[in-house]
C-alpha cells in the first residue's frame, strides 16, 4: 500500500475519536488489545514507560517530560493523540514524527492480524491499531523509554497494557460525561486506572471528589502517591507573553527557578508534575541532573495549547473542550494579554457541554463566529449560536460555515490592539492554524494558494 492508502485503511476502523454514540464499557475492551499484542509479540514488554492520564493538560505532561528526557540524551518515544495536522505526529522518536515509509510498513505487517481477529469477530480499533503501530515503531527503533498519553479515560484505554514505570494524572474535569460518568468520583475512577501495583503516582491538584478516589486506589494498589501542592510545592515568579517562570520544591530538589515557554498558570502545575515524574526514575537508575530538567524543561513546547501564534492583532489558539479548560483558558487570556476588543472564534464537537461553555464564555467577547470543524461530530454552527444567544441575547454572534469563513471574517474586523481567541475544539484550532499560516495581517487579507 502507498501512505495514502494505509491511511485510508486505518480509517476503515472503527474510530471512538469520532464518534458520540458508543458503549464504553462493551466498546473498549482492554482484553482485545493484550490479544491483539500477544500476536504483534508484546512489543510493550520492553518499553519502560512513564503513563500520563487526566482531563486537561496530559499532553502538555507529556511533552514537558519528552523534552527533559531527550535534552537528557535518552532515546525516548512519544506517544499522543489527536493529532493537529499530521497522522505522524501521534507518535515521534527523539521529537521526530514517525515517517510515511514505516506507517506503510507497519501497516502491512498488522493487517492480516487485525484481518484475523476481524473473523473472529473481534476486530482491533482506529486506536488500538495507533497503539500498537507505535509499540511497534518504538521496538523498531530500539526505544526503550517512551511517554504514553492515555486516549480516553485509563482504565480501559489501549495504553493501559504497559506496566509504566511512573503513572501521572493531570486535572480531572467533566469531560466524555456520556462515556465515563456524569460524576467527578466516576471519572476518577476511569482515569486512576493507569496506576499500577507497588509503582508511584504523580497527581495534579484535584477537586476533593477526584482526590479521594486517587488516594483510596493507589492506597489498594499500594503504590506511592505525590500530589502537587502537597508534596510537590510551586511558587510563580513571571507570567507573560514570552513565557513564565516559577520556583518548585519536589521533596527531593529546590529549584530556585525554572521556566516554560507555555502559556498560562495551569502549565506551571503540569511541569511540577513533569518534573517529579522524572525525578522518580532515579529508582530505575535513571538520574537526571537539575541543570538538564531546567533546559529540557524550557525547550518544551506542545502546539495549538494557549499558543500565541501572531501579535498586533494578538492570535490565540487554544484546543480547551470542557468547562473547566474553558474557564482556565478565559482567565489566563484575562491575565496574560492586554487588548481592546476580543474576537472569539468557536466550534465544539456535538458530544461536548456546550451549554455549559457557552455560560463561561458569556460576556468574554466583542464579536463571535461559530463555526464547525471538517469532522462528522461537529455541532452546527446555529446550533451554537443558539446556546451563546440563550445565555446573554445581547451578544453580538454570527455563524460561519467553515472555520477558514470564520477567520476571514474576525481578521478582516480586528485592528492591531485586538485580540482573536479560536477554541473550543483541536480540530477547530488546526484549520484556523492552517488558515492564520496563510494570512498576510499587514493588508488584512487571505493569501491565495
Amino acid at each position: 500500500m502507498t501512505y495514502r492508502e494505509s491511511l485510508s485503511y486505518l480509517d476503515s476502523l472503527i474510530n471512538y475519536e469520532k464518534k458520540s454514540d458508543f458503549d464504553y464499557v462493551k466498546s473498549m475492551k482492554l482484553e482485545r488489545m493484550r490479544s491483539f499484542a500477544r500476536r504483534m509479540g508484546d512489543p510493550q514488554k520492553d518499553i519502560k514507560a512513564i503513563h500520563v492520564g487526566g482531563t486537561k493538560g496530559k499532553g502538555s505532561a507529556s511533552s514537558m517530560i519528552n523534552s527533559i528526557l531527550m535534552e537528557a540524551g535518552y532515546e525516548v518515544g512519544l506517544y499522543t493523540s489527536p493529532h493537529l495536522f499530521s497522522f505522524r505526529e501521534r507518535m515521534r522518536v527523539n521529537g521526530g514524527p514517525i515517517g510515511e515509509e514505516e506507517v506503510v510498513k507497519l501497516v502491512d505487517e498488522m493487517r492480516p492480524y487485525i484481518e484475523q481477529m476481524a473473523k473472529e469477530g473481534n476486530k482491533p480499533t482506529y486506536f488500538e491499531v495507533c497503539t500498537m503501530m507505535a509499540f511497534l515503531y518504538f521496538r523498531s527503533r530500539d526505544v526503550r523509554l517512551i511517554v504514553l498519553e492515555v486516549g480516553m479515560g485509563g482504565r480501559l484505554d489501549s495504553t493501559n497494557i504497559v506496566n509504566a514505570m511512573v503513572s501521572v494524572i493531570t486535572p480531572i474535569s467533566f469531560d466524555h460525561t456520556q462515556f465515563l460518568g456524569n460524576t467527578l468520583k466516576a471519572i476518577a475512577y476511569e482515569k486512576c486506572g493507569i496506576i499500577k501495583n507497588n509503582a508511584v503516582t504523580i497527581s495534579s491538584c484535584q477537586k476533593k471528589e477526584a482526590m479521594d478516589v486517587i488516594g483510596r486506589i493507589s492506597v489498594e494498589k499500594k503504590a506511592r502517591l505525590r500530589v502537587v501542592g502537597k508534596d510537590i510545592i510551586f511558587e510563580i515568579i513571571n507570567s507573560d507573553i514570552d513565557g513564565q517562570s516559577f520556583r518548585l520544591f519536589t521533596g527531593y530538589r529546590e529549584y530556585a527557578r525554572l521556566a516554560v515557554k507555555l502559556l498560562g498558570g495551569f502549565q506551571i502545575e503540569n511541569a511540577a508534575a513533569a518534573v517529579a515524574a522524572v525525578e522518580e526514575l532515579s529508582v530505575y537508575n535513571i538520574f537526571i541532573p537539575e541543570d538538564v530538567i531546567r533546559d529540557g524543561l524550557d525547550k518544551a513546547r506542545w502546539p495549538g495549547r494557549l499558543e500565541l501564534v501572531h501579535k498586533k492583532p494578538y492570535v490565540v489558539v487554544d484546543g480547551a473542550q470542557d468547562v473547566n479548560s474553558i474557564s482556565r483558558l478565559k482567565e489566563a487570556v484575562k491575565d496574560i494579554f492586554e487588548y481592546k476588543k476580543l474576537f472569539l472564534i468557536f466550534g465544539a464537537m456535538q458530544d461536548k457541554d456546550i451549554d455549559g461553555i457557552c455560560r463561561q464564555l458569556r460576556g468574554i467577547s466583542y464579536h463571535i463566529v461559530t463555526t464547525k470543524a471538517k469532522s462528522g461530530r461537529a455541532c452546527p454552527p446555529e446550533t451554537i449560536k443558539e446556546k451563546m444567544l440563550k445565555c446573554d441575547s445581547k451578544q453580538d454572534v454570527v455563524t460561519a460555515d467553515t472555520v477558514s469563513e470564520a477567520v476571514k471574517e474576525c481578521i478582516g474586523s480586528a485592528e492591531p490592539d485586538d485580540l482573536i481567541l479560536v477554541t473550543g475544539s483541536l480540530y477547530v484550532v488546526a484549520e484556523a492554524m492552517q488558515v492564520f499560516a496563510e494570512v498576510d495581517f499587514s493588508a488584512s487579507t487571505i493569501k491565495q494558494c
